[in-house]
């Protein structure tokens, strides 16, 4: 049986079958998982989760640190917002913007982790942090949009735009809008 997820205004950057996700067991969603391409299900299934339901989502009412950019090639817009307690450590950490499922998820995915971590352990993140967070292979063209949210911390950590190593390729903006 295939189960349709409800469908929302974002939904029209997806394929349709990126909507149509398997019916999970009562025993939990591990359940029959015993192939390579049944763990990228249930990544995407999780990436998708994030994109529709992010979490840390909306501003802080107070924070320290706080900087915003963009993926000119698809649109995205990532804002990250930054308390610091005493120790200078992340107390609070949330994000506005728009974006793919890929930017969405990623930066949600990264704000789940982040609470404790001092601004130079933030500067310290490499990008495998993030694809690690994600679980499943990132094309080149997709990249930068996996990648804004962890550029958009380091951003606010240093109070200005960080230096950003390879992103990835330039590619078509059509095939950053189509899949996972």
């Amino acid at each position: 049986m295939i189960v349709r997820v409800t469908s929302t205004p974002f939904d029209s950057q997806l394929p349709p079958e990126a909507l149509t996700l398997p019916e999970r067991g009562a025993a939990g969603a591990l359940d029959g998982l015993t192939t390579v391409n049944d763990m990228d299900e249930l990544y995407r299934d999780q990436i998708l989760e994030h994109y529709k339901r992010p979490h840390n989502f909306g501003r802080l009412d107070s924070f320290d640190l706080d900087f915003e950019d963009t993926n000119p090639f698809c649109g995205d817009e990532q804002h990250v917002f930054i308390k610091l307690d005493e120790d200078g450590r992340v107390s609070e950490i949330s994000f506005e913007g728009q974006g793919c499922a890929i930017s969405t998820a990623a930066t949600s995915l990264l704000t789940d982790e982040l609470e404790g971590k001092s601004r130079e352990e933030l500067l310290r993140l490499p990008k495998e942090y993030v694809l690690d967070l994600l679980g499943i292979d990132i094309s080149a063209t997709r990249m930068k949009c996996a990648m804004l949210g962890l550029k958009v911390v380091k951003s606010a950590s240093l109070g200005k735009p960080a230096d950003w190593e390879d992103e990835g390729e330039q590619g078509d903006p059509e095939e950053a809008a189509t899949g996972l």
